[in-house]
């Protein structure tokens, strides 16, 4: 496997800041990525620069302290958030902060996205915390992310966007993609009528597939957690709708 210099990082995430902007998964200075590479060195996104118009040399190089190797930029201010992450999962080399609208509403109006609802989110992201509301970029916003690390590819940021985890930037990057779908998914779903949920057979069916392709199965509770968020869509279409 080809290991990229730190040139083509460079690029690729410059690429990436541009198909998030692109997407509308960020907008004007929001969000930022991180990529390892090397033992105590993570490539990131500056502060203050537009997605729209990020340029490889805008990239900034620290140590796992934090501290700035070069000095032509400042990291994002949410670089403890990213720093937390590594230090937490080893797993990971690639962490992406995303503003997506859909996910967003979802902490917004209270809807869980920690159980199944597509069947492909089971391969890709499992279940998805949400974290409560912490002042972003900050050591307490950090440290709130701490227990939901060990078995999390996506986290939902209550009030604030999203972070991704992945082996690599692509990883990550097609995790945001995926959980801006289930998002939307769910939002038109809630002006539509009741979500019809996947069967407790059909979940079981899921999650021997899921296993036996050596993946974890993150969703507590088996089979039948599905109703909760069934529960949980309904009740908000009944209560808009006046008969609740």
């Amino acid at each position: 496997m080809h290991r990229r210099s730190e040139g083509e990082l460079r690029q690729e995430i410059t690429d990436v800041c541009k198909l998030m902007h692109g997407r509308n998964l960020v907008s004007a200075y929001d969000g930022n990525i991180s990529v390892r590479i090397g033992p105590t060195r993570i490539l990131m996104t500056p502060s203050g620069v537009n997605k729209a118009f990020m340029q490889p040399s805008d990239l900034v190089v620290i140590d796992l302290e934090g501290r700035t190797l070069r000095r032509d930029h400042r990291p994002s201010s949410e670089y403890r958030m990213h720093l937390t992450i590594y230090e937490e999962r080893a797993d990971v080399g690639c962490v992406v902060h995303a503003h997506p609208p859909h996910c967003i509403a979802c902490t917004l109006t209270g809807i869980p996205m920690d159980t199944v609802v597509l069947p492909e989110t089971a391969f890709l992201l499992g279940a998805v915390a949400t974290i409560p509301y912490c002042t972003p970029g900050t050591d307490a916003f950090a440290q709130a992310l701490v227990p939901y690390l060990p078995d999390r590819s996506a986290l939902l940021l209550e009030r604030h966007g999203s972070v991704t985890l992945g082996a690599d930037l692509w990883e990550a990057y097609n995790r945001l993609e995926a959980l801006e779908h289930v998002a939307r998914v769910l939002f038109i779903s809630r002006g539509l009528g009741e979500l019809q949920p996947l069967e407790p057979a059909q979940v079981a069916d899921l999650r021997t597939e899921v296993v036996s392709r050596g993946l974890p199965w993150q969703y507590a509770g088996g089979a039948a957690t599905s109703g909760d968020l069934i529960d949980a869509i309904s009740a908000r279409v009944l209560e808009r709708l006046g008969r609740s």
